[in-house]
């Protein structure tokens, strides 16, 4: 099925000089002097590089359907992460764990994914919006250091590094923005 740039939303996905893209932002533009056109920033999916581009509104391209689905991570095998279908409990799919990127870090075993599918190659491995972590190190707080706003870094389970307040502990349980790496709040 064929696609223009004004027909995108912000989760497109189509294909363009062979490469798999996803529409990330997107805004129609109309100059006083020539002709309308698309500013558009996309992400290959393959590479996970992030680009912006202007595009004719009249263009075509290839639009692809994904399957998105809940996957359960199970353990690595190589370079891949051996996941399990949610619904099933069976079917298994490996993914290259260069797809999870950075957040990689916030990855602990039995963790749900939500992974798309173009066929059978996963496309993009994304972790829940936040994650409930246990401080594995960090210094010992100060009584008292409350008040304050200044934070130090906590490393987590899955190895990531958060700045948190200075109160907190090792072993204390905290919720992470998995997209910013931002602490949120102590879990309860």
């Amino acid at each position: 099925m064929a696609i223009t740039p004004n027909d995108f939303t912000t989760s497109s996905v189509f294909i363009r000089d062979g490469r798999l893209l996803k529409v990330v932002d997107f805004q129609h533009v109309k100059p006083g002097k020539g002709p309308a056109f698309v500013r558009t920033k996309m992400q290959d999916l393959r590479s996970g590089a992030i680009f912006e581009e202007k595009l004719r509104p009249e263009e075509r391209f290839e639009e692809i359907r994904l399957e998105v689905k809940k996957y359960e991570y199970q353990y690595m095998e190589g370079d891949d992460l051996v996941c399990v279908d949610r619904d099933t409990y069976i079917d298994q799919v490996h993914v290259p764990k260069t797809l999870l990127g950075k957040q990689i870090g916030l990855l602990v075993e039995n963790e749900e994914l939500t992974i798309a599918m173009n066929g059978p190659e996963a496309v993009s491995v994304d972790l829940p919006i936040a994650v409930i972590r246990e401080i594995t190190y960090t210094e010992p707080g100060v009584k008292g250091d409350t008040a304050t706003g200044a934070t130090k870094q906590a490393t987590v389970e899955g190895g990531a590094t958060v700045n948190v307040p200075l109160f907190l502990n090792i072993g204390d349980r905290i919720k992470v923005d998995t997209r910013e790496f931002k602490y949120i709040e102590r879990a309860k």
